[in-house]
């Protein structure tokens, strides 16, 4: 098993009590198996409830404290895993926090927009919250030398980093296994939450977001594409943004009106999903697409680092009228650091226009030889 980032923050968190600790992440990418590794040969007695089983939807959705102190009676842990099943999970943890106060809490969710919903007010100042993504290229550098590295980059470009891909070695078998994730696993919550009157339009949206990678994107074509309002195309963004199967970056630039207006950018938490979406896992020498391939890969996983290390940034891109552009700029510490990916040897376009404008900005190429360090080491390490 891959050691992830979070698991030493999640374990001294339950080793201190007195809040809850609540996990995120899309399904299939470790959280279960991450909490079990956290408890286990901790020395805790464990509770374990699925929020799937009655017992968990009954008892924890009762608002009883009778019956959840009798639940609880005699653990160190209580653990609760897919919580956001759960009726008044939120008001029921509070309550068990409150009044059990040395019991250990830890819920899962595969989807922040039900859970956090259900546990955001109730839970305000009770709780640390965690994102989990699929494995991180920092997370495969704990285990990897850096030729290991290199040598598996190119799978994890076609295939993805879901934990289960690393105990498959046939790439048949790779394909199948994202495929399936992809044709069902991955916006299961979605079309069960949102209950979606269209839920073919959900993946028609993000074939075309597979296709537009690196590109910005009009929500006016986006919903006359799809014969859609453009409300619901914003609202199934939303959606699929709050179940980490995209994200998004927005344009820079310091009149934040001008910012909000502009056209964003649409990226996948999972490369290997979005070549399941286009159906393409061709190796990359016969590939057109790898350079979007690449700035997506290498923007996911700088999040998922940052992410896991706590490091306070906004990020965008930057685009100018007359075509001057960078990929990824990361505004932290008050001044704009801006990059640009290639998959080649290229050399970095002048960013002439954007030093002029941001005298104290820094300005950076990231490509196969320096990738590395860029997804292993935050700013302030």
């Amino acid at each position: 098993m891959i050691p992830r980032l979070i698991s030493v923050d999640i374990a001294q968190q339950l080793s201190t009590g007195g809040r809850i600790v609540l996990l995120f992440g899309a399904r299939q990418v470790g959280k279960t198996t991450l909490v079990r590794a956290v408890l286990k040969g901790s020395g805790y007695k464990v509770l374990y409830l699925n929020g799937d089983d009655l017992r968990s939807t009954t008892v924890l959705s009762s608002r009883d404290l009778d019956q959840l102190r009798g639940l609880v009676s005699g653990y160190d842990v209580l653990f609760v895993d897919e919580a956001q099943r759960i009726p008044e999970i939120g008001l029921n943890l509070k309550l068990l926090a409150d009044h059990v106060p040395q019991l250990r809490i830890i819920a899962t969710g595969s989807s922040s927009l039900d859970l956090a919903s259900k546990t955001r007010e109730a839970l305000t100042g009770r709780a640390w919250i965690h994102t989990l993504f699929p494995i991180a290229h920092a997370e495969m550098a704990t285990e990897n030398t850096p030729f290991e590295l290199n040598q598996q980059l190119e799978s994890r470009l076609r295939f993805g980093s879901y934990p289960a891909l690393f105990a498959i070695e046939n790439t048949t078998a790779q394909r199948e296994y994202v495929q399936m994730l992809a044709d069902s696993y991955l916006y299961k919550d979605v079309l069960e939450i949102a209950r979606i009157k269209h839920p073919a339009k959900l993946r028609d949206l993000l074939q075309l977001l597979a296709y537009q990678v690196g590109n910005e994107v009009s929500m006016t074509e986006l919903a006359a594409q799809l014969q859609i309002s453009r409300d619901a195309v914003n609202a199934y963004l939303d959606l699929l943004e709050q179940s980490f199967v995209i994200f998004r970056l927005r344009g820079f630039i310091r009149n934040l009106r001008k910012e909000v207006t502009k056209l964003p950018k649409f990226y996948f938490w999972d490369v290997g999903v979005r070549n399941a979406l286009v159906n393409n896992f061709d190796p990359l020498q016969r590939r057109a697409d790898v350079g979007a391939l690449w700035e997506n890969y290498v923007i996911a996983e700088r999040r998922k680092l940052l992410s896991y290390r706590k490091t306070a940034v906004n990020f965008h891109f930057w685009r100018t009228h007359t075509g001057a552009e960078l990929d990824l700029i990361e505004h932290r510490g008050g001044e704009p650091h801006g990059y640009e990916f290639k998959w080649g040897k290229g050399t970095m376009r002048p960013a002439t226009t954007f030093l002029d404008s941001y005298p104290h900005a820094t300005t950076a190429l990231i490509n196969q030889t320096n990738y590395s360090a860029f997804l292993t080491s935050a700013p302030d390490e």
